[in-house]
């Protein structure tokens, strides 16, 4: 890239970057340090201003650039992402917003700890969200990489290095500083700018093609070298039963893996009601329907006006393929267009990573705050507040997602996210729907499902093509593949369920049933919530 793109992007980037600080140090000054305050903003956002932060905390760096890559590279089986992605809020808005409103205070183990004994539970439930979190950031961390990489031409190492360590500084500044407020305005920004930047590329794409969508899968599917076979279904996972059963495991992560996200989760404790929370996620649906609408777009007519050979070659995970896209409709590589429009895609990517980031580390600085430290801390030990202790863990969270992303620079961005889900699927999911619906779950079962599902998922990644075994894996030199689907959630969620029915069945203590009646009529009245 030419040093009129470089110092383009740059300047708006600073300039988003300069904003959201000063969000921050604002925010900053008019907060009075509780818990509520930092954890959950006062829980004093309006449903629309929760859903467009809902909305801006899941449009991620794996929507924007991921997916419309995937779609780039594999055609109809790269936009199984987006169907993913988007169905997975009708379980949350049926099964999960409104009653976690009304159950929970903070995190995700206080509706699972309200009718068991809270220290073993909260210990497992804060170790999955840690992780959950912790796999979502790399994501980020590698799409800051990737977008570094193009900027700079894909020569520096080093700058991809430092571009990683200063989202990362970034992130725990807007988290120990400003807390769920500013986190909160910082997402509605980053939506509102992430929003804006897909319609108009989604416009220009549809007048390339003088609006006929029919010709824009045609050329895309000319260009790609596959021909016809681009827009069928097959092309990344038909070619045999292990790669359709990849695809059914996919599915089924991303399907169920957004209702135990620890960092969606905590954004329905910003409004004052569940009715309120409900109405967030409708909010959100509508923004991220019609986003996921115009990746679709995007990703094809990458596809068709980039090529797929030059996407591959930019980036082989397809993670720059909406830059390309900019670059083009801009006028080309020369062109003063070009150069706007590329610069301007890039720093919204970039605040697009800035503001999830800053979202999911606030919520797994309030898991290890809120659940480990007040589980593990010794009785006689003297209490610190609980704000400074997620400021701390701000800080060690950030840092460990900085050295995964390092290591993880190569792979594609929605399908580390993938991961997250799957293993958010497997360990939160069913403890969280046994909590809520089922009468004679136990302490026992409540652990036994966070684990039963955390630890088959984590060994069955490290055990699968992503880590060794295979060129494109972390680890190509060495082969110790021995599970052969690339995402564990089509067998680790089903453990997950199994573990939480086997911990119940043979616990030698029953369950409580007033605190479960409790539970029952607090979670659908709202009576007694936070």
């Amino acid at each position: 890239m030419t040093g009129d793109h470089q110092t383009l992007a740059l300047v708006l980037f600073g300039a988003f970057v300069a904003v959201t600080l000063g969000i921050t140090t604002y925010v900053s000054r008019n907060r009075h340090g509780s818990a509520e305050e930092f954890y959950a903003g006062g829980r004093l956002f309006s449903p629309m201003e929760n859903g467009f932060a809902i909305a801006g905390d899941y449009m991620s760096a794996a929507s924007f650039l991921g997916i419309s890559g995937l779609i780039a590279l594999y055609g109809y089986d790269g936009l199984l992402y987006s169907v993913g992605f988007l169905v997975a809020w009708l379980v949350v808005l049926f099964l999960v917003a409104e009653l976690v409103r009304n159950c929970g205070r903070f995190t995700l183990a206080d509706v699972v700890a309200a009718r068991m004994r809270e220290r073993p539970v909260r210990i497992a439930a804060g170790t999955s969200s840690v992780t959950v979190s912790v796999l979502y950031l790399v994501a980020q961390m590698v799409g800051a990489g990737s977008l570094v990489a193009l900027l700079l031409g894909g020569t520096s190492e080093a700058a991809q290095t430092w571009t990683v360590i200063g989202v990362g500084a970034l992130m725990v500044i807007y988290v120990s500083m400003g807390g769920m407020r500013a986190t909160t305005w910082i997402q509605i920004v980053k939506a509102v700018l992430l929003m804006a930047g897909a319609i108009a590329l989604t416009v220009l794409v549809l007048m390339r093609f003088h609006g006929d969508f029919d010709q824009l899968l045609r050329t895309a599917a000319d260009r790609s070298g596959h021909g016809g076979q681009f827009l069928a279904p097959g092309l990344k996972y038909g070619g045999d039963w292990t790669s359709r059963f990849d695809f059914i495991s996919l599915g089924l992560a991303l399907v169920l893996g957004t209702a135990g996200l620890p960092h969606i989760l905590s954004r329905f404790y910003t409004v004052p009601t569940a009715r309120a929370a409900r109405r967030s996620v409708v909010w959100s649906i509508g923004l991220i329907g019609s986003f996921y609408l115009m990746t679709i777009v995007l990703g094809f007519g990458a596809a068709a006006i980039v090529g797929t050979d030059a996407v591959k070659g930019s980036n082989a995970a397809g993670n720059t393929a909406v830059p390309l896209l900019a670059l083009d409709l801009g006028g080309g590589a020369d062109s003063t267009g070009g150069t706007v429009l590329f610069a301007v895609v890039a720093a919204i990517a970039f605040a697009t990573i800035l503001a999830v980031v800053a979202g999911i580390t606030l919520a797994s600085s309030a898991s290890v705050a809120h659940d480990l430290y007040a589980s593990l801390r010794r009785k006689n030990a003297k209490p610190r507040s609980e704000v400074a202790v997620a400021r701390v863990a701000a800080v060690g969270i950030g840092a460990v997602a900085i050295g995964l992303g390092l290591v993880a620079r190569d792979l594609n961005v929605a399908f580390l996210v993938g991961l997250a889900f799957a293993v958010a699927a497997s360990a939160n999911l069913p403890v969280l729907l046994y909590s809520l619906f089922w009468r004679q779950f136990t302490t026992r079962g409540a652990v036994w499902s966070v684990y039963g599902g955390l630890l088959p998922s984590l060994v069955l990644v490290v055990l699968s093509p992503v880590v060794s075994g295979s060129p494109n894996s972390l680890f190509p030199g060495v082969d110790f593949q021995y599970f052969p689907l690339e995402n564990p959630g089509l067998v680790s969620i089903p453990l997950g369920f199994l573990a939480g029915w086997f911990g119940t069945v043979t616990s030698p203590d029953p369950a409580d049933e007033a605190k479960h009646a409790e539970t029952e009529v607090r979670s659908l009245t709202g009576a007694g919530a936070a």
